[in-house]
């Protein structure tokens, strides 16, 4: 990359930032959808754009985990803190909140064999009462079977509620497996797709080291 194209990125992405990437985070934490966040900005902003900053917020903040939980390896949580200059100028800086290693879990899996999605959802809020969603994921192959099989899993995604769908189809989601925290959103969401015989992956409960196999 020549001199004069490496300052035009620079340019751009300091441009965005000023006008945009602040905002999608700070509407991404409060849980709009990607649809969502196009339509709330108030400078025009490329829709792939925004799925590409929201999916990267999530993989930093640890709502998305792009290995599996509980295998060790470097962790690192970061924010974005808002600054103004003596101009009144704002911007954005990235701050490092934690990191270190992750830690390893010897999981006991067991296989979850109830038919009735009641059951399920009786054991999701068991397990992930107080702050226990925090640190409880589910295994997510969005990305795979758009590559695989797309009209089926359009097909399967028509189950949920505008809202869930419009959160699945708003992400870039990687072709592989992918973690996402099981927090209110998503327990929903696995509990449509498994009543309706439209789920099969993983839940990790980190706090009890049990891994779920639905």
């Amino acid at each position: 990359m020549g001199e004069q194209e490496y300052f035009k990125n620079a340019l751009s992405n300091f441009m965005f930032e000023a006008a945009s990437g602040g905002a999608i985070r700070h509407l991404a934490d409060l849980g709009y959808t990607v649809k969502q966040i196009s339509k709330k900005l108030e400078f025009p902003t490329p829709y792939e754009r925004i799925r590409k900053t929201v999916w990267e917020h999530l993989v930093e903040t640890g709502v998305l985990l792009l290995e599996e939980p509980g295998n060790g390896g470097q962790k690192e949580k970061a924010d974005f803190v808002k600054e103004i200059d003596a101009y009144g100028r704002s911007s954005f800086r990235r701050v490092v909140l934690e990191s270190g290693e992750r830690e390893t879990v010897r999981w006991r899996v067991r296989q979850f064999r109830e038919p009735d999605a009641r059951g399920l959802a009786t054991v999701l809020a068991e397990r992930c009462a107080g702050h226990g969603d925090e640190r409880a994921y589910v295994s997510c192959d969005f990305g795979l079977r758009s590559r695989r099989e797309p009209e089926r899993l359009e097909e399967s995604l028509q189950v949920l509620d505008e809202d869930k769908r419009d959160y699945i189809q708003g992400l870039p989601w990687e072709r592989r497996l992918v973690y996402h925290r099981l927090d209110r959103r998503m327990r929903e969401i696995v509990i449509r797709l498994y009543e309706n015989g439209e789920f099969h992956g993983s839940l990790y409960f980190t706090d009890c080291g049990e891994k779920l196999i639905l």
